[in-house]
């Protein structure tokens, strides 16, 4: 094995290893487990006490939207990616109608405030998700 396929194994393995996704029902009764998730995953990457709280809070947001629409018994998928001083939580579920969230609502601003950055894609299956990246002692960006 050559010096650079070392590395890139290396690489791997730590993507791998900071990488994380929970699937549960697409049921409000099962959200509590992804706000521990969220927070424990945080606190692995030093946020503050205040910045764990509004990502729980920016999780079980997003997820209330999605539940929203999504198919009756259906699965409600959570990814978790650890990159540097950031913490990227995608929610995603398929739904009945495949439309994106609106962004001139009121829980799209909660989301902004509290996330960072917030993003939402509509797959041709008509699953939808919603991507958080919110960094550690970042700044708020305003919608």
């Amino acid at each position: 094995m050559s010096q650079i396929d070392g590395a890139a194994e290396s690489r791997d393995e730590t993507a791998a290893k900071d990488f994380v996704e929970v699937r549960l029902p697409a049921q409000g009764a099962y959200l509590s487990v992804l706000r521990t998730a969220t927070a424990g995953l945080a606190a692995r990457l030093d946020f503050t006490l205040d910045e764990i709280e509004d990502l729980r809070i920016a999780v079980d947001e997003a997820c209330a939207i999605l539940l929203q629409q999504a198919v009756p018994g259906s699965v409600l998928t959570c990814e978790f990616r650890l990159v540097g001083d950031a913490l990227r939580v995608t929610v995603s579920a398929p739904t009945t109608d495949g439309r994106a969230p609106e962004r001139d609502t009121f829980a799209w601003t909660v989301l902004s405030a509290l996330a960072g950055e917030v993003e939402s894609s509509v797959a041709e299956d008509r699953t939808v998700s919603i991507s958080l990246h919110k960094k550690r002692g970042g700044t708020i960006l305003q919608p």
